[in-house]
């Protein structure tokens, strides 16, 4: 007979049950919230992402290793997502003209109307997802997920 790897107990301690239900919870949305985009839109959750974040930066542009930074992916997932991005004419590339090593990613218009689509969706689908909690409820939500990471929870979801 096989023994528990981890006992009941520590199973219900209350670190391990918030990371199982964050976990869940991620999981459940990013799965609803990328179909809808992906149906509706033709975009990933990682494409609205970099067409966001590009929308936010100045001159709509920025090196492709602050996406890779920014999304938490590797430089080949980058150079995967935005070869999609830049067929479909949503994202151009550029280069620096002082150091050819260095290359822009950069929103077209195309691009930003796009994103400006998109972002009425998958906004109304934020507001949906959350609509069971009360605000102060959402704060608390915000300011301790926040403490998760570096720079908090605080990044919009809408262009710039």
């Amino acid at each position: 007979m096989r023994r528990q790897v981890l006992s009941d107990q520590v199973l219900a301690a209350p670190a391990v049950r918030s990371f199982v239900g964050l976990l869940r919870g991620h999981t459940a949305l990013t799965r609803g919230l990328s179909a809808r985009l992906l149906a509706d839109h033709g975009l990933t959750l990682n494409d609205y992402e970099v067409l966001l974040h590009l929308s936010r930066a100045p001159d709509h542009r920025l090196r492709r290793v602050d996406l890779v930074e920014r999304l938490l992916l590797t430089p080949s997932g980058i150079t995967r997502l935005l070869d999609g991005l830049e067929s479909a004419a949503l994202v151009a590339k550029a280069t620096c003209e002082s150091d050819a090593r260095v290359t822009y990613a950069v929103l077209t218009d195309e691009g930003y109307e796009t994103l400006r689509r998109a972002s009425r969706t998958h906004m109304a689908d934020i507001d949906a997802a959350f609509a069971g909690f009360r605000a102060d409820e959402l704060e608390m939500l915000a300011d301790l997920l926040g403490r998760l990471t570096d720079n908090g929870a605080d990044e919009p979801c809408e262009p710039g």
